[in-house]
């Protein structure tokens, strides 16, 4: 039973329409996302919701309260017609259900079913595997709407270098995530390294589909002599597993260069301690916040890119500084190594201050090896990873998943 609460949430939030000139009526997005921390931040890629402006209107439901600004949103769904629903699933339906157990979440579902019922959507697409996947399943058990949900990490591997709570809170969602990537038409491992996991479940109808990076402002670096001071910049949320401490160890040992930390974090204040301690506050400058068109823009006017992580990840920050043709440096993560990653185009080293300040002496000093690996970088990526290839293998999946509607069965395994 939808109570009066739970309608009053799903009254949409509509922007102006413009020219609706899709193939297709309307998509179902769904989401636990705040689009005002994408809005703030400037990660606002255009048709990012909506590939090749396939959909004449797009429905985002975001599984939280968040109020974003239509209009700073409307890029990100192109020419559709955008609407804005709210269902949030917070802590009180995490005790309410007992930590998300499945026959308790049922009745949070039902308002995800009666929105689906009014807005007859062709399709519905999830980003990340959590409660609002959980909501997809529903939706096509209860009106037979086909459903395709992105994962975006290895929740396996990022338990082993989480904090305390992302582990517990991955524990309590494992089995709705599994639930509803089990149950999905077709899941999108936005890189390989994820592939163990859905295999591991029995998500078996996947694809590899790589996330799309900024389609307008991403540039080739095309000058490859060292600024001075030489710039390196280093991307990333500065989180347990990805803050940068042995980077900025090498790089106070370093004159005559500047290195720039761009994110935020939990650790962002031990990082900016870590300089001051060393000396080098001076030479190394934090941007906790970047907007995303503005950092493609600036990548190549950098001289390295060197990041530490020890996910098992490709994340969006080392695609764009690939693709950007910047001389890469990164450490080899623990265990299994990252098959996207190869030493033909990136400096892959221990995650140590001296073999950081090695790798950086080493780029510094050689003028071809430097140019040769960030035109390697470029070729590599831009034929794998482009905005323009990502886009076709979504607008590509959205037509298979479509043709699909009312037949039986899946639409496509990929091994």
């Amino acid at each position: 039973m939808i109570t009066d609460q739970a309608l009053s949430h799903l009254q949409p939030v509509e922007s102006d329409p413009l020219a609706h000139a899709g193939e297709y009526e309307r998509l179902l997005v769904i989401i636990p996302d705040r689009l005002s921390d994408l809005v703030r931040k400037g990660e606002v890629t255009a048709r990012y919701y909506n590939p090749g402006d396939l959909f004449r209107e797009v429905h985002i439901l975001m599984t939280n309260d968040d109020r974003p600004d239509p209009v700073a949103v409307q890029p990100m769904v192109g020419s559709a017609r955008l609407v804005l629903h709210n269902h949030p699933a917070g802590t009180e339906l995490l005790v309410k259900t007992l930590g998300w157990r499945l026959w308790l979440l049922r009745g949070w579902t039902n308002a995800a079913i009666e929105l689906a019922a009014r807005i007859r959507p062709d399709l519905v697409r999830c980003h990340g595997a959590r409660l609002n996947a959980f909501a997809a399943r529903a939706i096509k058990i209860s009106h037979g709407v086909p459903y395709v949900v992105s994962v975006h990490t290895n929740p396996d591997a990022a338990a082993r270098v989480g904090s305390l709570r992302s582990r517990f809170m991955q524990r309590a969602i494992a089995a709705v995530e599994k639930y509803g990537l089990v149950g999905a038409d077709l899941v999108l491992a936005v890189y390989r390294p994820i592939e163990p996991f859905l295999l591991r479940i029995g998500a078996l109808n996947y694809r590899v589909a790589y996330n799309v990076i900024n389609p307008i402002h991403l540039q080739a670096k095309t000058d490859y002599r060292l600024h001075r001071p030489i710039r390196i910049v280093s991307v990333g949320r500065l989180i347990a597993g990805k803050e940068p401490t042995e980077l900025i160890a090498a790089v106070a040992r370093l004159p005559d260069v500047e290195l720039t930390v761009i994110g935020d974090g939990p650790l962002a204040g031990a990082m900016r301690r870590l300089a001051h301690r060393l000396g080098a506050e001076s030479r190394i400058v934090f941007r906790p916040v970047v907007r995303n068109d503005e950092l493609c823009a600036e990548l190549p006017n950098y001289d390295i890119f060197a990041i530490r992580s020890d996910y098992f990840e490709l994340s969006k920050s080392m695609l764009e500084a690939l693709l950007t043709g910047l001389p890469t440096v990164i450490n080899r993560r623990p265990g299994e190594p990252v098959p996207e990653l190869a030493p033909d185009f990136c400096l892959l080293i221990d995650n140590t201050a001296e073999a950081y300040r090695a790798a950086l002496e080493r780029l510094i000093a050689d003028d071809a090896l430097r140019e040769r690996l960030g035109r390697a970088a470029f070729a590599h990526a831009n034929a794998r990873w482009s905005p323009e290839k990502t886009e076709a293998v979504l607008v590509e999946v959205y037509r298979q998943l479509l043709a699909s509607r009312g037949r039986a069965g899946s639409v496509r395994t990929a091994a």
